[in-house]
């Protein structure tokens, strides 16, 4: 990736890797559509990022994983299917060369979606 060049879409930021790495993008993608479907789509942080009252999910390609940013990690109910996987306060990493977990991606993300309702109805 150029670290020069500012991404402005999604389909850019995905073109930019190898192959093998698109199709896992692309499939997180619709993944994260499909549980967000009235999610805006855009570029934040140089990344993909999905936005329904707020962010809900940013994911990325870094040189070893997927990296999967859905906030504060610590707060989803899911720690038991985390458990396998390197977080951060704020991400969760995908190695590749193993299965990435759609179904916990989906979970995750319509999880996010209910907890940014929560907090506009506040």
């Amino acid at each position: 990736m150029e670290s020069t060049k500012k991404i402005k879409t999604v389909d850019e930021y995905i073109s930019q890797f190898p192959k093998d790495i698109q199709d896992i993008l692309k499939e997180i993608r619709e993944v994260v559509k499909s549980a967000a479907p009235l999610a805006e789509e855009r570029i934040s942080y140089q990344m993909p990022t999905m936005s329904q009252n707020g962010n809900i999910v940013h994911y990325a390609a870094c040189q070893k994983h997927i990296g999967f940013y859905p906030a504060r990690v610590e707060r989803l109910p899911f720690q038991d299917e985390l458990a396998n996987y390197v977080q951060t306060k704020g991400s969760i990493h995908f190695q590749y060369g193993e299965k990435i977990p759609y179904d916990l991606i989906e979970k995750i993300v319509k999880f996010r979606v209910l907890e940014n309702e929560m907090k506009v109805k506040k």
